[in-house]
């Protein structure tokens, strides 16, 4: 396919900044592609059969019954962010329909850019219908407003239903003056499977998410996976939580998170509301510079039956594993690097190779630039 697929203004600099989050404006490797720019939305299509790619607006013209499902895993009132999207009279964002039985191979991606205004806000809803198998890159970015300041509210709702899949990665590369605030839900059918992986390697000033997945169907599956990395300015409140009402269901959370300097929060809970469920959550932080890890794990059972565990931890990077590799003929900042590559090093069951590949690539800038 050609080079300019999906043409857009940006200089060769920014569009670098949309590649490092995962997004290919030749459509290399991507089946459909959504790209938003400020609240201009320049791109909306997908060639797989049996997915649709549409815009927020154009999928509620198109289908009626669309109406039930917009705000009903994330409530309009949850908050005052969630307050100021439900209020915009021209709602931008997408919506992403797989049909019954269809799957892709090749991902879609999603971009969502901020330029030049302050505030950028999208209302998206996900959907596989029954046996379908759905793959995503989400990648968010800013670039030429650097220094003005700006944020970005993001409204997500996830439908898996029976015997479905969603595979949700999503790929934060903003500035160090924008703030970002995700507002997230899913709800999982009888042996759907909802995998949601988190990634943010580069400077940000603020980011607030906590979604949440309910496992409403029998044996259903829910994993986060999220890794971090805080530079000094940076304020990451992040978690996800997991509500197992089905029988056979299981959650598992896991973080992976750095500190240069700045604060991490990490929140996770995990509630069995059923007996014969599991769930696992795990937090792992690495202080790199003085800066601040809260591990805040959380697991609830209200019956005989439901099996939960939690683990966490804080720590520095070992002197005598430096030494060690030292010793093996790397130099000091390489040593280092191989260990905390090895600690991001989270490999993710049942993800597709291709958005396995697109976090490896985003650790690896990242391990380029001295993490």
């Amino acid at each position: 396919m050609p080079p300019d697929l999906i043409p857009t203004p940006l200089s060769k600099a920014d569009q670098e900044r949309l590649a490092q989050s995962g997004i290919d404006l030749a459509m290399r490797n991507r089946c459909g592609s959504y790209l938003q720019m400020d609240q201009d939305i320049v791109h909306s299509e997908c060639s797989q059969e049996g997915i649709e790619v549409l815009t927020y607006k154009k999928a509620m013209e198109k289908y009626d019954w669309m109406k039930d499902y917009a705000w009903k895993v994330v409530s309009p009132d949850k908050d005052e962010i969630t307050k100021y999207v439900a209020a915009q009279k021209d709602p931008k964002g997408y919506v992403i329909l797989a049909h019954k039985g269809s799957s892709n191979i090749l991902p879609i991606q999603a971009c969502l850019y901020l330029g030049r205004q302050q505030i950028q806000h999208v209302h998206n809803i996900i959907i596989a219908e029954e046996g379908a198998e759905l793959h995503i890159i989400s990648g968010c970015t800013s670039g030429a407003h650097v220094g003005k300041g700006g944020a970005h509210y993001g409204i997500s709702e996830f439908y898996v239903k029976k015997n479905a899949k969603i595979s949700f990665t999503m790929i934060h590369n903003w500035t160090e003056d924008i703030e970002v605030f995700p507002r997230s839900a899913s709800v999982v059918e009888e042996n759907g499977v909802f995998l949601s992986n988190y990634v943010c390697m580069q400077p940000v000033k603020k980011v607030q998410m906590y979604p949440t997945a309910t496992l409403k169907g029998e044996n259903s599956v829910a994993r986060f996976s999220s890794i971090v990395i805080a530079s000094p300015t940076s304020y990451m409140d992040l978690g996800s939580r997991a509500i197992l009402e089905g029988k056979g269901a299981s959650a598992e959370l896991i973080t992976r998170a750095i500190t240069k300097g700045g604060t991490i929060i990490s929140r996770g809970h995990i509630l069995g509301k059923t007996a014969g469920t599991r769930g696992h959550l795990e937090c792992k932080g690495l202080i790199l510079q003085d800066g601040r890890i809260y591990a805040i794990p959380e697991i609830e059972g209200n019956v005989v039956g439901t099996e939960l565990s939690h683990e966490a931890a804080v720590g520095k990077l070992a002197k005598e594993e430096i030494e060690y590799l030292m010793s093996r003929g790397l130099d000091e900042d390489e040593a280092t690097a191989t260990i905390i590559r090895g600690f991001l090093d989270v490999k993710i069951s049942g993800l597709p190779e291709a958005l396995q590949k697109q976090i490896d690539a985003s650790i690896d800038v990242a391990e380029k630039s001295g993490f």
